[in-house]
């Protein structure tokens, strides 16, 4: 038997968690899913599941085998896309993850311009905060606000959003207009806990940099929530001037703090490191870093 084809029919049978559901997605019999598994074990010498009349589950040797299985099939598949079509022309499914927020507006917005251009193409948009892991949700590729914190993965930046401090007219009559960052300590501070950054609010002005922990009676892990919150007067926030842009043109929210420099927030294209890329994902990063800009400078993207 083909160890390929027997490293594929393993990876089904252990996301599926049974024989029968790996060798159904397979259009393939139980039985020769089983024959394939007991050719891996044979030739790996050990057992790659734990296998009971009930239940089906890997052994410390599987899960180790799995990763790599996963890995080079992916790789595999990627050297045979490279003299195919695939590599002149996007079609096919493009899968995408994104945050809530700037993917339901504009990497939406794009995804729609780039399909009326290839129209053998489709695209799965996944909104979460998290980018998740992107080779076991077969993610082509991830949007991802802040800091870089995986190096295991390429990025390709497309833009950066300056950030704003601001609170509704109605909350900063009440309560006052912070004039230094260490006022914020006094104030209620709506955290996002999405991306950066967090808690740790942090200022530049003519004497140096300082690093506010601020606190206050909401946080959320998505923009939109604690963005609301501030329109209806509970608290300040700090968020990309892209998310707040229309509310502070409409009066629902006023910039507080405009004399001091905020690190802005790094949009990234993420996508496993690969040597050679599909076409669908090479052209979409092309055309998102073109389409992205202008997008969403206005106002606020340096």
């Amino acid at each position: 038997m083909d160890k390929l084809t027997s490293m594929n029919v393993f990876v089904r049978v252990a996301k599926a968690g049974s024989f029968a559901g790996g060798a159904r997605e397979l259009g393939i019999s139980r039985a020769m899913a089983t024959k394939h598994i007991m050719q891996l074990e044979g030739s790996l010498g050990t057992r790659l599941f734990n296998r009971t009349t009930r239940s089906l589950s890997l052994t410390d040797v599987g899960g180790s085998y799995l990763e790599r299985c996963q890995q080079v099939l992916l790789d595999v598949e990627e050297m045979e896309s490279a003299v195919t079509h695939l590599q002149t022309e996007p079609r096919g499914v493009l899968k995408i993850s994104a945050p809530p927020v700037i993917g339901a507006t504009h990497i939406t917005r794009a995804i729609t311009e780039f399909l009326k251009i290839h129209t053998d193409l489709t695209v799965e948009l996944i909104l979460q905060s998290s980018s998740g892991d992107l080779i076991d949700e077969g993610i082509d590729i991830a949007i991802y606000l802040g800091v870089l914190d995986d190096t295991s993965m390429v990025a390709r930046k497309l833009a950066s959003s300056s950030m704003v401090v601001c609170g509704s007219p109605d909350y900063l009559a009440r309560y006052g207009i912070p004039k230094v960052p260490e006022d914020l300590l006094e104030h209620s501070c709506l955290v996002n806990r999405a991306s950066s950054p967090g808690n740790k609010w942090k200022f530049k002005g003519e004497t140096g940099c300082c690093v506010i922990t601020v606190s206050g009676r909401m946080q959320a892990n998505v923009a939109d929530a604690i963005r609301v919150a501030a329109i209806d007067g509970l608290g300040l926030v700090m968020l990309a001037s892209y998310v707040v842009a229309r509310d502070i043109e409409r009066g629902k929210l006023k910039v507080v703090l405009e004399n001091y420099k905020l690190p802005p927030l790094d949009i990234h294209a993420v996508y496993p490191h690969r040597k050679y890329l599909s076409a669908k994902v090479r052209r979409f990063l092309d055309f998102l870093q073109v389409w992205l800009g202008p997008q969403v400078t206005m106002p606020g993207i340096e």
